[in-house]
């Protein structure tokens, strides 16, 4: 690996690495070699005194993978890298490969962008399509997202939430409700690193005393109207006012923050204009929402990332290939071929990521051992193309300075349905979320942590 950083620099100036510089108090900076090469080490990210703290990112690929070269022969320590998992070769001391697990309750399908999180049946409800369940990360929020500006990040190449079943978010609240993921790089540099003039700070207080005011009302006219409906309207109210009460919090979660600077990061060299629907733009895309995911942990902005590469049947992968039709290939060699193509091109993505956390000292260990990655899909393509819940691509990287041990394949048999759940209940456990149970998991992943 070439070193980016040789120099050292004093405190105040730019720290330029992944194209960027970063001007933050308690980062020492060092001059660049090359901003197209991975940071080297440098010094710690922490204010003296302080410890490093663990965060967590979510991410998704949709349709499947080539599960034919995915899935590797050898099992346990020591085993052999499938062709597409080669990809990773330089990480692999530092990542986990996990398979036959999946989620039981689920349909499988194109649907699996909204399960991939909650391990929920989105028809379990009588009378519904469609009800989902809190995905993990919103669990992780719940309990440290007070200790940074932005609870969560929810990045996906489609903005909003979409529709159901084909959601354009990994991410749901305690009503299953979607939350909005963005698509650009400008938007979202901008939320999280531009400072707010004197008339943004006075818009925001302004939008917190009408919203405050309007929440106010709701509630006021919810609370008179409950006493008037059945038990089955009751509930329905119930959910709508959790709701409400989320709305109220991340309002008031704007005011506690409108006078705390924000981090002070050059966009210089950051792809900010990078296009997720473009086939020329998508590698460059993916390239700078990692970028963005990296400087947000590194000043703390946030500690729970979800990014969905990809909505689920959307048809763009990396070189051009129209990723959902390979999924379903049928078991044809050519276009399974091109299937484990777009998984290395994807993996090559993952693995510039990696080597950015892998890279980077914090307190004096690698920023990647304090950061839990979760890389994978909802839903398994199959050898013959068919989309199942079961043997779910799924790799864990890092977290190491919390317990988690890699250089290993670990597998189980995917026809008893090991929940993926385990492996979801694990990391919330190693972000600090004191709990027991996730959805439908049985206890921990053992082999993991």
């Amino acid at each position: 690996m070439t070193p980016l950083f040789h120099t050292p620099l004093s405190r105040r100036t730019a720290l330029r690495g992944l194209g960027v510089s970063l001007s933050l108090p308690f980062l020492e900076a060092m001059l660049p070699r090359s901003v197209h090469a991975a940071p080297s080490t440098y010094k710690p990210l922490l204010k003296s005194g302080t410890q490093p703290t663990p965060r967590a990112i979510f991410c998704y690929v949709s349709n499947g993978v080539n599960i034919l070269e995915w899935v590797p022969e050898s099992k346990g320590k020591g085993y052999k890298l499938s062709p597409t998992l080669e990809t990773l070769k330089e990480h692999q001391a530092n990542f986990s490969v996990l398979t036959g697990l999946g989620h039981p309750h689920s349909t499988g399908g194109h649907s699996g962008g909204d399960t991939w999180l909650t391990g929920a049946d989105l028809r379990a409800v009588p009378g519904k399509d469609y009800t989902n369940a809190i995905s993990v990360d919103q669990v992780i929020a719940e309990q440290i997202g007070a200790k940074t500006r932005f609870p969560s990040i929810e990045i996906s190449d489609m903005s909003g939430t979409g529709g159901a079943g084909h959601s354009h978010t990994l991410a749901f609240d305690r009503n299953g409700t979607p939350l909005p993921a963005e698509n650009s790089p400008q938007r979202l540099f901008e939320r999280l690193f531009v400072p707010d003039d004197a008339a943004s700070r006075e818009a925001t207080l302004k939008r917190y005393a009408e919203k405050r005011s309007i929440l106010d009302d709701v509630l006021g006219e919810a609370q008179a109207l409950e006493k008037k409906l059945g038990r089955s309207d009751q509930t329905k109210l119930a959910e709508y006012l959790n709701s409400v009460r989320e709305t109220e919090l991340r309002v008031q979660r704007q005011v506690d923050w409108v006078d705390v600077p924000k981090p002070q990061v050059d966009p210089k060299g950051l792809q900010l204009n990078s296009k997720p629907g473009d086939a020329h733009d998508r590698p460059m895309w993916l390239d700078v929402m990692l970028e963005i995911s990296y400087l947000a942990f590194a000043t703390d902005t946030t500690r729970v990332i979800t990014f969905e590469w990809a909505r689920e049947a959307g048809g763009l992968g990396i070189g051009g290939e129209n990723h959902h039709e390979l999924s379903h290939h049928g078991g044809d060699a050519g276009m399974l071929t091109k299937l484990a193509a777009v998984d290395r091109g994807y993996l090559s993505k993952l693995s510039r990521f990696l080597t950015f956390l892998q890279s980077t000292d914090e307190g004096g260990r690698p920023m990647l051992d304090h950061t839990m990655v979760v890389y994978g899909s909802g839903m398994n393509s199959g050898p013959r193309g068919e989309h199942s819940p079961k043997n779910l691509p799924l790799i864990v990287a890092g977290g190491a300075a919390y317990g988690l041990k890699h250089g290993q394949h670990i597998a189980h048999d995917p026809d008893k349905h090991p929940p993926l759940a385990n492996v979801l209940l694990s990391v919330a456990q190693k972000m600090g979320v004191e709990t027991e149970n996730f959805s439908d998991s049985t206890g921990t992943l053992s082999e993991l942590v």
